[in-house]
């Protein structure tokens, strides 16, 4: 009896918040398939996810539900939904286990995947994180946390969740050195692991329209439905009404002193704050509304790039909002609702234009919009530097993933008798 050996593709999933409409969270997972797409062309992907269907009506890819309650959903009454989520998180003991056997190589592409920066509850995500890394482990597949978010999470069970998802992985980089030295703070080791740019830093500049065809100035505004953290719980919608008016007024400004008005947003959930300045302008500027905004829903972070390219300056809270507008080497302002936007604005050296979402002053930020468009023409080099310097940063990571990761080779033996 002989025994011969033939190659099989080598079978990777990625893993995430995706399919849900978060604009930032599918740009990160563009990059990463183009990225697999032109190096791993043989490679099976398919996706494990938090809407399946609606990833694989957009990308074509097999997708499945991350959870049991994902797959099959809430019941007829509050107390068989309740049972359900119950029933759901044991049965995901069994259920995630035989998932993750048949992959190869489980992938979570960037993302704010180990923070705790917006409402979060522990048996939400950083359970379902946790539980897939100990069932890819388990089945002998490597885990791969690449170019993440991540912060010092203060309530323990997330905290020891996040932890023992992140030692788990086999290969961990970060997005900023502040979520390197998070990890670090909560108790990980983090000397072998590197720190690049977001991922969505890797996806390729939009065709800019020409400046003839814009009729005025125009500024993009990028909303967000903003109730701050799991520690806000009592003040939320006090903290959301409190934004809402002030970016309402501020748009108001910028209609009244001439500006066209380009609204974009990154999720779903932020169009209630779209509602609200169109709900203002009609009232107050209604011979100026249909003139002065323009709101065209981005389905992917590509195309709200694509939008943002026929602006001439950017004002935005959104994480990848600003992030797309700085790959643009677009004039930003941030309205910064964590850290990770401070240090993106840092990097482009654009520090005194940031405020945080917080303690917003429209006064101020009007004097920074100024400021901003004075010297725009000066800080458009030194933003197109950065990017380049980005790319190339990226690639590199790239690069030692196909190396330590996909083994170079795409593909894994399989012995037959």
């Amino acid at each position: 009896m002989t025994t011969a050996e033939t190659r099989r593709p080598l079978r990777i999933a990625i893993f995430g918040l995706l399919g849900s409409g978060n604009l930032g969270n599918h740009g990160s997972l563009d990059a990463m398939l183009r990225f697999l797409r032109a190096s791993h062309p043989d490679a099976e992907i398919s996706c494990v996810c938090s809407g399946p269907e609606e990833l694989e009506r957009q990308y074509g890819i097999p997708s499945t539900a991350m959870t049991w309650y994902g797959a099959h959903g809430p019941g007829r009454t509050r107390i068989t939904t309740v049972f359900r989520k119950l029933f759901g998180k044991v049965a995901d003991l069994v259920r995630m286990p035989r998932l993750f056997r048949r992959y190869d190589v489980v992938v979570v592409p960037g993302m704010g995947v180990l923070e705790t920066t917006l409402e979060l509850n522990p048996w939400g995500w950083p359970y379902a994180l946790f539980l897939m890394c100990v069932s890819a482990r388990m089945g002998g597949a490597k885990v791969a946390l690449v170019s993440v978010g991540a912060n010092v999470a203060r309530e323990r069970s997330i905290r020891w969740l996040y932890t023992g998802a992140a030692r788990l992985a086999t290969y961990r980089s970060y997005r900023d050195n502040l979520s390197r030295d998070s990890m670090r703070a909560m108790g990980v080791d983090v000397s072998q692991d590197e720190v690049y740019p977001d991922l969505a830093f890797a996806l390729p500049e939009p065709i800019p329209p020409e400046p003839s065809l814009r009729p005025r100035k125009t500024v993009g505004l990028g909303l967000m439905e903003y109730h701050g953290t799991s520690a806000d719980r009592g003040r939320a919608d006090e903290i959301y009404a409190e934004y809402e008016a002030k970016i309402v007024e501020f748009a108001r400004w910028l209609v009244d002193d001439g500006y066209r008005i380009r609204l974009v947003t990154g999720d779903p959930a932020d169009e209630v704050v779209v509602t609200a300045v169109y709900d203002d302008l009609r009232k107050n500027r209604p011979e100026l509304v249909e003139s002065r905004l323009v709101r065209e829903p981005a389905d992917s972070l590509g195309e709200l790039m694509g939008r943002l390219a026929g602006t001439d300056l950017v004002v935005a809270s959104r994480y990848h909002n600003v992030q797309s507008a700085l790959r643009l080497s677009k004039p930003t302002i941030s309205i910064s609702y964590a850290s990770k936007n401070d240090i993106l604005m840092e990097d482009m050296r654009l520090a005194e234009f940031r405020q945080s979402i917080r303690t917003l002053s429209v006064p101020r930020l009007i004097e920074q919009f100024r400021a901003l468009e004075a010297r725009a023409n000066r800080l458009e080099p030194a933003m197109r530097e950065k990017n380049t310097e980005y790319a190339v940063l990226l690639e590199q990571q790239f690069a030692v993933l196909s190396k330590t990761v996909f083994d170079a080779g795409s593909s894994v033996r399989v012995s037959r008798h």
